[in-house]
């Protein structure tokens, strides 16, 4: 086993920016276990929760991904990837039901 093949505890957080009091408010959280890339699955937490929740006039979203080991990962909306994008393997099974369905059907 190499290390790119090391499973690695990550946390991720969807977050809303809440402008009146500047703060970022968690809306969907969750943890896994992947070999995946934690940027790739802070991506596809955020493309999976705006096709299930479209953002509202002036809401700002953000994706978090909290490694156990190494640096956070902070994907905003103009990071996500182009159309067509799927997400690979090792990042759908790091998500949670909802997420991998809304990533298959958007």
């Amino acid at each position: 086993m190499t290390c790119e093949d090391t499973p690695v505890r990550l946390a991720w957080e969807i977050q809303c920016y809440e402008p009146y009091s500047r703060v970022w408010i968690c809306k969907g959280y969750g943890r896994a276990t992947t070999t995946a890339d934690p940027a790739d699955v802070a991506a596809a937490v955020l493309a999976g929760h705006l096709t299930v929740h479209p953002p509202r006039s002036g809401e700002t979203f953000r994706a978090l991904a909290r490694p156990d080991t190494g640096q956070p990962v902070t994907v905003t909306c103009d990071q996500l990837p182009a159309d067509g994008w799927t997400a690979d393997a090792a990042v759908r099974q790091a998500l949670p039901l909802y997420l991998r369905e809304a990533l298959a059907a958007g």
